[in-house]
């Protein structure tokens, strides 16, 4: 498979932000003909490397040669000019556009937009896509946005390929679209370098497995020579359980009942219609849906930070009694113990403050408890102490800025002071989105812990094997609206798929036995 010259040759490359060392003398080579999985833990230096390679960053040390020949790069079009394309997970572009002008955006000379679809639409032949080149980018799906991005890249030129954790927010069939055009692409000669953490994706289509330490190079291997519990051992170096725990339910008994709950967004728009459902004490009830499709809106209702339009949210005590949590404060709510623990794109934003310590931000649900001049350090700076242990968050001190720290492990962060504060029910999204292996089981061990506990636990997910191997019951948005709700031990991934794309009908749907 391997050519004797690879496509791409870094040496000793190293990368330093101020006392971190994100990456340490790494060796790494790329082939043409091939799909190579990247892999290793968050702040590993996975994206970084590959920030290196496509212009974003330059090293501080080490040598690229491309094709044998030592280049220097020191921007994206440095690296395009050499054939190398990077797409991000978080797309970059202008959703007022088509896809032919998306693709021509930033390109130097006149517009010339018929050849461009023409040449989009070989391209589309050429690879097996499914994009049309006149379809404004607002009208499409979160699948044929990545799409849009790969030609992006592909009509500049590039044969060298860096996707970032490509299949984050696809479905099962969407994944298994893209990966077709992938191998098309190896088969045709492109050199392409995934970013993932999904150990069965990485079984399913890469053809050799690099690993990376907290920095360094730990070595490479063929795929088939190969299984996600040793390249797991190698990413962390020690011997990791990758079996999700799912203890039956602790006494069931229902917890909180939405009935025909519809949401319009602050623009107008329809976020949920008619959505019914109930979750239960001593479970996790799942919530699988195609980015967009009513999750955030969902959890943030039952919180009291989302305006309802129609329909109800009830609380139920433990002695079966009923209170509604529409119109009540988000404050109001919490005090019943229903914690919110999202996870936005932009966490020290909305999640977090990140000029504030570890401790000052676990503060921030209990300093209504102090006295009127000052605030109780002594309660948050446990609980500080505490998430740091439990969840291994990689931090100085309790008393470091979070700013300074990981995305994991602010991550981290943010969904133990949650997870930590003791709640009748927890309404948890993307709590494991970034987060390598290790840092997401000691998450999904901390649910389960919870849902032994008597909580309702309510998981938003992007990653459908484990909400198969997770959550006792699985419901599936579509369009806002609710499309089944299944056995979390008997669902199975397609059918979950395609509920994910198709509405049901019906105001209730049955379970899926």
């Amino acid at each position: 498979m391997q050519n004797k010259v690879p496509a791409v040759r870094m040496r000793n490359i190293c990368k330093t932000f101020g006392s971190i060392k994100a990456n340490q003398h790494v060796d790494l080579d790329i082939y043409r003909g091939e799909i190579l999985a990247l892999l290793g833990e968050n702040g590993s230096g996975k994206t970084t490397l590959m920030n290196m390679l496509s212009g974003i960053y330059f090293p501080d040390e080490g040598t690229i040669e491309v094709d044998g020949r030592p280049v220097v790069i020191d921007s994206p079009k440095a690296a395009l000019d050499l054939g190398i394309g990077m797409i991000h997970q978080h797309f970059k572009l202008v959703d007022v556009l088509t896809a032919a002008e998306n693709v021509e955006l930033g390109l130097e000379g006149k517009l010339r937009m018929r050849e461009t679809a023409a040449r989009i639409r070989a391209i589309c032949e050429q690879y097996g896509f499914d994009v049309h080149p006149d379809q404004k980018i607002y009208d499409m799906s979160v699948s044929e946005k990545q799409t849009v991005e790969i030609i992006k890249v592909l009509y500049r030129g590039a044969d060298i390929l860096i996707l970032d954790e490509p299949t984050a927010v696809l479905t099962p069939q969407e994944t298994d679209r893209l990966f077709k055009v992938l191998r098309n692409m190896r088969n045709d000669g492109k050199a392409i370098v995934i970013i993932t953490h999904k150990m069965n994706e990485v079984l399913a289509i890469s053809d050799r497995v690099a690993v990376l330490r907290k920095g360094e190079y730990v070595g490479d291997m063929e795929t088939a020579e190969t299984s996600a519990r040793d390249m797991t051992n190698r990413m962390v170096g020690h011997e990791v359980e990758l079996n999700i725990e799912r203890p039956d339910p602790v006494d069931p008994k229902p917890r909180v009942k939405v009935e025909g709950l519809t949401v319009r967004n602050v623009d107008g728009i329809l976020k949920l219609k008619d959505v019914s459902f109930t979750a239960n004490s001593g479970e996790i009830l799942g919530i699988a849906g195609i980015a967009g499709s009513g999750q955030k809106e969902l959890l943030e209702a039952i919180a009291g930070l989302q305006r309802v339009e129609s329909g109800s949210i009830a609380y139920i005590d433990d002695d079966g009694a009923e209170e509604q949590l529409i119109g009540k404060s988000p404050l109001a709510i919490q005090h019943m113990g229903v914690h919110l623990s999202f996870v936005p794109e932009d966490r020290l934003g909305m999640g977090l403050v990140g000029s504030m310590s570890l401790t000052d931000n676990m503060m921030l649900r209990t300093y209504r408890e102090g006295a009127p001049l000052f605030t109780n350090r002594s309660g948050p700076a446990k609980t500080a102490e505490q998430v740091v242990h439990d969840l291994e968050v990689s931090t100085p001190s309790i008393r470091t800025p979070v700013r300074q720290l990981s995305g994991g492990n602010v991550q981290k962060v943010l969904v133990g002071r949650e997870i930590v504060s003791a709640p009748k029910v927890l309404l948890t999204a993307y709590a494991v989105r970034g987060l390598d292996i290790n840092a997401s089981y000691i998450i999904y061990d901390l649910l389960n812990q919870q849902k032994q506990k008597g909580v309702a636990v309510i998981y938003v997910g992007e990653d459908l094997d484990v909400l198969v191997q997770l959550a006792d019951r699985i419901l599936v948005l579509c369009d806002g609206q609710v499309s089944g709700i299944v056995d979390g031990k008997k669902a199975k991934k397609k059918k979950i798929g395609k509920l994910m794309t198709t509405v049901g009908g019906g105001d209730k749907p049955d379970e899926d036995d």
